[in-house]
């Protein structure tokens, strides 16, 4: 069994005013570096085996993937509704809503890929990954058995430097960690997202 600890990046000036942010290697705001010294503070007790991080300096300064969104990089859901209807339409549906850019399930099934190959080379460990919201939703939906796609009409976007967990055991994610292996915290967590499957979907966001 190994223990996948999965935390976004802090707050970027981007996330604040709600813009699309993809490639564009934005730096924490005051607010997202005391984030993420509270989640240093978060993990202090945790012993871990590994730390992965995203290359883009959001989620350094916070500690592998980044979805690119084309020409969305950006924009806020406003200007993005008005510039693409038809595709903010698909988006809010759960769907890729860029036509320029990455696909969720091409975006899932790389993540996925590289979060296989971090557990087979940490098995029994414990391992930080400290990425962004579109991948970390992909983790959490291949958990459930769900594709990104449905996963996003059932649950929003992880906040900032938000701690969350999943485990693989016998080369399978699953939102069942064992006692011992997470906190109460992350377990309660895994619970809110395990019932969310069973809630009617919402507009993706």
């Amino acid at each position: 069994m190994t223990t996948l600890l999965l935390a976004r990046h802090g707050e970027t000036d981007w996330n604040r005013a709600r813009r699309w942010q993809g490639h564009a290697d934005r730096p924490l705001t005051d607010r997202g570096r005391a984030q993420a010294t509270a989640l240093a503070k978060r993990l202090a007790d945790i012993a871990l085996d590994a730390v992965y991080s995203s290359d883009l300096r959001r989620a350094r300064e916070t500690a592998e993937a980044v979805v690119s969104v084309g020409s969305w990089e950006g924009l806020t859901r406003d200007q993005a509704e008005a510039r693409f209807p038809d595709g903010f339409r698909r988006w809010l549906a759960g769907g890729t809503g860029w036509d320029d850019g990455e696909t969720y399930p091409a975006m899932s099934a790389r993540v996925l890929a590289a979060v296989h190959r971090i557990a087979n080379d940490h098995e029994g460990d414990r391992i930080l990954i400290v990425s962004h919201g579109g991948p970390i939703r992909a983790i959490h939906g291949a958990a459930l058995g769900m594709d990104v796609e449905d996963y996003r009409r059932i649950r929003p976007v992880e906040p900032n430097a938000r701690l969350s967990a999943v485990c693989i055991k016998d080369g399978r994610l699953t939102e069942l960690c064992p006692a011992g292996e997470i906190d109460e915290l992350l377990a309660r967590d895994q619970e809110d997202r395990r019932k969310a499957v069973s809630s009617p979907p919402s507009p993706a966001g």
